[in-house]
């Protein structure tokens, strides 16, 4: 399964986001708690982009499962990140989402440059439901590969 999203960097696209590969994964029988942890971590990414990026326009998201792993890829145009304050204090709200996001996935890398902007990639090894379309899907393949 791939997907590949294209969107104005606006709040309004994080639901869009959150609709889309919730319902994807969620299609193809992954299991709830491991669905959630995956729509918290990529809702903190596209934050990010639609706060902190230095580029007009939009951000694209694409994703892919493969081999029970969730791979997905946050793009934006801008300059990448600026320099983190020096002293945030326990109580400020900024700079929890790459913690957040650490938590939640099994990866998480952040390439980022002046020239191509930055691309946050998150990679979340998935856990079924029982039943799960992946599963059977699996089987059937086992069975007629044998």
């Amino acid at each position: 399964m791939r997907f590949s999203l294209a969107l104005p960097r606006d709040a309004l696209s994080i639901p869009v986001i959150r609709r889309v590969v919730g319902g994807a994964l969620r299609g193809i029988g992954v299991s709830e708690d491991c669905v959630d942890d995956v729509l918290v971590a990529t809702s903190e990414a596209c934050t990010n982009v639609v706060q902190h990026a230095r580029a007009t326009g939009g951000y694209e998201v694409t994703g892919h499962v493969d081999d029970g792993m969730c791979l997905l890829k946050i793009m934006d145009s801008g300059r990448g990140p600026r320099p983190a304050p020096a002293d945030r204090g326990v109580l400020s709200e900024s700079g929890r989402g790459l913690k957040i996001m650490r938590a939640l996935v099994d990866d998480l890398d952040i390439d980022s440059s002046p020239d191509s902007g930055t691309v946050v990639h998150l990679r979340k090894r998935l856990t079924w439901r029982d039943g799960a379309l992946i599963g059977r899907l699996d089987a059937r393949l086992m069975h007629n590969a044998g």
